[in-house]
């Protein structure tokens, strides 16, 4: 399972981190992101090198509006506090595991 990040943590635990951090924006109403949720899964139990959270946009939609996330599910990846890569959708768990490697 992986862990939930809020407003209150967000700076903390993905702006600070000094390794980049994949972040779902997911709500838990959303077909699509249900259906991402155990590729999310089986991916934080692979990556070592990188951390992954996700956030409820109905439980903090400001924190979705500060990124701009329009639609959901939207995968960002942040390093060094910003974000260097995103994707909308179901995505594979390759083109994940990319996202993050290329940021290394």
């Amino acid at each position: 399972m992986v862990d939930h990040v809020t407003k209150a943590d967000f700076e903390k635990k993905v702006l600070k981190s000094s390794e980049p951090v994949l972040v779902d924006f997911f709500a838990v109403w959303c077909g699509p992101c249900q259906a991402l949720a155990p590729t999310i899964d089986e991916l934080s139990k692979e990556v070592t090198n990188a951390k992954i959270y996700k956030v409820d946009v109905d439980t903090d939609p400001e924190l979705a509006g500060d990124y701009g996330v329009m639609s959901i599910p939207t995968i960002k990846v942040f390093k060094n506090g910003e974000v260097v890569d995103e994707a909308m959708g179901v995505q594979s768990k390759g083109t994940l595991k990319a996202m993050i490697e290329k940021h290394q």
